[in-house]
């Protein structure tokens, strides 16, 4: 089973009039706005899924500020996931510090979503490393045993639009307030896997996945062969970030990375298989 655990979906309507709600969401701007952005409806993640021969997306709205806009996508991702119940598995997006938080994600579990993400400690103004704040999302998930997805980005390196402050170094206290939360970490924890070589972080994040999004643009292909000699390659995810990147274009950059057909099974879509209880 390959699964794409990093899909982004837009209503129809939010894209046709994204410039009105950029008015008031400068995070939606900024990323809106970069040279590299595209929309993508459910429908299109349906035939992008066809197209590139994977079995199932993962597929969340954007991460607003504004919780009614959250919970507006909230409702396009349920009703998606009950048009395509076989190719898409539907997360919400909310505001960790908003009133109402456990009701939203259990109105949303009631509509059949399954976890929460990808949310954006930078673009919605939360301190992932307070773990007053972070408290009621954070034991929300371990309560009902759901899984978090975390925009990461890399601290060095080119700029491009996203490229915030939520470092491994954010990442890692997140985890050390919280260690038994299920976190998915994307864009391979902005490097944080790597500090997985020592014992103390290895042993904190026993909890802790890390997707592939963005791979092409940031790094190397020799990244799947250093994931397996660093003994992390059961943790990683595939995540196309789609519409930003097509899905085949990761499943190429895998068939020749020089991993066996069983090491790319386990990325394609065996560890989030497992991730899913699927």
């Amino acid at each position: 089973m390959k699964i794409d655990f990093h899909v982004h979906v837009t209503p129809p309507d939010i894209i046709r009039d994204w410039k009105k709600i950029a008015e008031r969401e400068d995070y939606f701007k900024l990323l809106s706005e970069s040279p590299v952005n595209k929309f993508a409806t459910a429908d299109d993640v349906v035939e992008e899924l066809k197209s590139s021969g994977m079995d199932k997306a993962v597929i969340f709205g954007f991460a607003f500020n504004d919780i009614g806009l959250c919970q507006y996508v909230n409702d396009y991702v349920a009703e998606a996931v009950k048009k395509y119940p076989d190719k898409l598995i539907g997360y919400m997006v909310l505001v960790p510090t908003a009133s109402g938080v456990e009701r939203e994600i259990d109105r949303c579990l009631a509509m059949g979503l399954k976890g929460i993400g990808e949310i954006f400690p930078y673009g919605q103004k939360f301190d992932l490393t307070d773990a007053k704040q972070m408290s009621t999302l954070a034991n929300a998930c371990i309560e009902r045993d759901i899984p978090l997805i975390i925009h990461t980005n890399e601290p060095v390196g080119h700029y491009y639009a996203g490229k915030t402050d939520t470092t491994p170094k954010t990442a890692c206290a997140f985890v050390q307030n919280f260690p038994n939360i299920k976190v998915v970490f994307a864009h391979w924890g902005g490097g944080l896997l790597f500090y997985e070589m020592m014992p103390e972080i290895r042993a904190q994040n026993k909890n802790v996945y890390y997707d592939i999004a963005a791979t092409p643009l940031l790094y190397d292909n020799n990244i799947y062969v250093a994931a397996k000699s660093m003994k992390v390659l059961d943790k990683i995810l595939f995540g196309s970030d789609f519409p930003l990147l097509p899905m085949k274009r990761y499943l190429e950059d895998i068939s020749n990375s020089g991993l066996s057909d069983d090491e790319q099974s386990l990325i394609n879509g065996e560890n989030a298989r497992r991730l899913l209880g699927i």
